[in-house]
């Protein structure tokens, strides 16, 4: 069997798009009849996701996959990082969690990763034709290149022609691929094919100038210049890409719900919440202060992986107090997996995981005491019921095991396979105007989304739609992505330098 080639991407920077480029790559060549797999050695997020065979991975290579038309595997993310603080993160290795560390001591194990990740690598480019392959953060870190594993130092591991990208709407572009190039050896240059404008808003023509000039100082040529994408309404692989929300708390439009997101400090799938942003009858907005607030129909909170650090947090800013007056006055609610278990009584922590104490008071708005157990649940949940009698599905993410008492009925059930006990089937709870679940992407389908939105509007006096009014649709967003960046690309040179066509 022929080993796959392979194309990466690499940015000037956090956020200059890697993620949605390598997305894009993915499923131009699968268009083109390629069989392709996305590639990340090294990943830092908390947006994360749990493979069929219940593996951790992180969630921007789950929506390559999709692109290139294969189902996620843990293979496509040897190494995620979830950080738990500004100096620590939990390693997972293979899907599997290897320990929490601080940074320090992880720098100086990560070199002896280069197996399992060469391993994972190694086994993709056995069943594949093409691997694109996404670098992290910028290469030009000069303080981290001796022990690289994410970007030039993997691109030397596996022979990789990259793709640098940079995004020209935060300025400084040129400045950014030129010094970037300067930090590279002469090795690395060899390997870099092309420079990747990206969100460029204008008249491309313009940039002419520019463009001769880095082939004239650099030997590399601008092999895109990818304009600026409105409304793709694809998942980002962090914070960096946050990519809905209105900032104002005013002005509420009538006829509109009004839903605020608050955005934990260690925040972790916010994009749980991105399919709302898609409904022309939801104004979707992030709250990261007591200031904030508005008057929202709904408070949505969302998973963390600090779920006590971020507890503090929300009572020290005073958002804590706005959320308890929000439920006085019989106002709606929602959270899910680290939110589920802010909204309870109770949170135990005998294990130490987050906190020294074993047990911290929740905001005590519903009837449910969490315990962190040392083993985390991940699973995968194709269909799940619900209180409305329309299905969903998603995954589960987290440490909490939950009870609950008799005024939190457990009304979110598993219900894709046999478990042992009707209690093991328990994915969520609802307390009147108050639900909670352990499913992220509970709002990606499309049925159940419309069907909670017209059952707020008609609890607070709002005519329900009665019908659907968008489509979460990735597989059409992933089209258009692709159907620009080809448009846009010199796609012949970029297939030339992987020895294809």
């Amino acid at each position: 069997m022929n080993k796959a080639t392979c194309i990466m991407v690499q940015g000037t920077m956090s956020g200059a798009g890697k993620s949605l480029l390598c997305a894009a790559l993915c499923r131009i060549f699968a268009q083109d009849g390629y069989r392709v797999a996305p590639f990340k050695s090294q990943n830092m997020a908390l947006n994360s996701f749990v493979t069929r065979d219940g593996l951790e991975m992180g969630r921007a290579q789950v929506v390559q996959a999709q692109a290139a038309g294969m189902e996620p595997d843990v293979r496509m993310n040897p190494i995620l990082l979830k950080p738990s603080s500004d100096t620590g993160s939990q390693v997972i290795v293979n899907g599997e969690v290897r320990g929490q560390m601080p940074a320090a001591a992880y720098f100086k194990m990560k070199r002896s990763l280069i197996p399992d990740i060469l391993a994972a690598y190694n086994s993709l480019a056995e069943e594949v034709d093409i691997i694109v392959i996404e670098g992290a953060g910028s290469p030009a870190e000069i303080n981290l290149k001796a022990d690289d594993i994410v970007n030039m130092g993997l691109a030397k591991l596996v022979d990789a022609p990259v793709l640098l990208a940079g995004d020209i709407d935060r300025g400084g572009v040129y400045a950014s691929f030129l010094g970037t190039w300067m930090t590279f050896t002469d090795a690395e240059r060899r390997l870099l094919t092309g420079y990747i404008v990206n969100r460029f808003r204008g008249d491309a023509s313009l940039l002419g100038p520019a463009h001769e000039y880095m082939l004239d100082h650099t030997g590399i040529p601008v092999l895109g210049t990818i304009p600026y994408i409105r409304d793709l309404n694809i998942p980002e692989e962090d914070m960096a890409g946050f990519s809905w929300g209105h900032t104002d708390c005013g002005g509420k439009k009538a006829g509109t719900l009004d839903i605020a997101v608050v955005m934990l400090r260690h925040v972790s799938n916010y994009t749980d919440f991105a399919p709302l942003a898609v409904e022309p009858d939801v104004r979707l907005r992030p709250v990261r202060r007591a200031e904030e607030w508005g008057d929202p129909d709904v408070v949505m909170l969302p998973g963390s992986k600090s779920v006590v650090p971020d507890l503090d947090d929300l009572r020290r800013s005073g958002l804590a107090d706005n959320i308890l007056g929000h439920a006085e006055r019989g106002k709606w609610i929602f959270g899910i997996c680290g939110g589920l278990q802010i909204l309870g009584r109770a949170i135990l922590d005998p294990h130490g995981i987050e906190s020294a104490a074993p047990e911290v008071p929740g905001l005590g708005l519903m009837d449910l005491r969490s315990t962190f157990a040392a083993d985390k649940t991940l699973v995968r949940v194709a269909r799940a019921e619900t209180p409305l009698g329309v299905p969903s599905g998603g995954y589960e993410i987290h440490h909490g095991l939950t009870d609950h008492g008799p005024s939190a009925l457990p009304l979110f059930l598993r219900a894709d396979r046999a478990y042992p006990s009707e209690a093991e089937r328990i994915c969520g709870y609802v307390s009147g105007r108050r639900w909670a679940t352990y499913l992220h992407g509970v709002f990606d389908d499309d049925a159940f989304r419309r069907a909670w939105l017209d059952h707020v509007r008609a609890d607070i006096g709002l005519a329900p739609q009665g019908r659907q009014l968008a489509t979460y649709d990735l597989e059409k967003a992933l089209d258009r992505l692709a159907d620009i960046v080809r448009e846009h690309s010199d796609m012949e040179t970029i297939y030339q330098s992987m020895g294809l066509k």
